[in-house]
């Protein structure tokens, strides 16, 4: 499986310890490459792009806080993303929404953050039909609006 994973320059450091440690998931890392100043949405929209593109099959963007990243992302026609601050968080939204992309805070503690990515990647989909349905509504209003 293939990750596409973005940062901002506040999320530069925690990106490059999450790549070294899940050795083996393959990332694909689209930036930023440094911690000099830089604008989350190009980062985002990047990472949309290669989730559509099928280069990646899921995402992890990381900035200070999650939220602009979580914002931009979600601007990204057929991106499902979910700023997570919790491992409940995450259990939940797999569960129930689905996202391809999880977006995260670069403050947030790094063992914390290691639970956060194993579950985004381990819990399944519930694939209920009640959750199909909301997602599904998302989908056909992002087509028609």
């Amino acid at each position: 499986m293939k990750i596409g994973i973005v940062s901002d320059h506040n999320g530069y450091e925690l990106k490059g310890k999450i790549i070294k440690e899940f050795k083996s998931i393959e990332f694909i890392d689209l930036g930023t490459n440094s911690k000099e100043s830089v604008d989350y949405p190009d980062y985002a929209f990047k990472l949309g792009k290669a989730i559509n593109n099928k280069d990646v099959e899921l995402g992890i963007a990381i900035c200070g806080s999650g939220i602009g990243m979580s914002i931009a992302c979600n601007k990204v026609k057929g991106i499902r993303c979910a700023r997570v601050t919790t491992i409940k968080d995450v259990k939940v939204t797999k569960n129930d929404n689905n996202p391809n992309i999880i977006a995260l805070s670069s403050d947030i503690n790094f063992f914390k953050v290691k639970r956060m990515i194993e579950e985004f990647l381990n819990t399944p989909f519930s694939n209920d039909e009640r959750h199909n349905r909301r997602i599904n509504k998302i989908s056909e209003y992002e087509l028609t609006n």
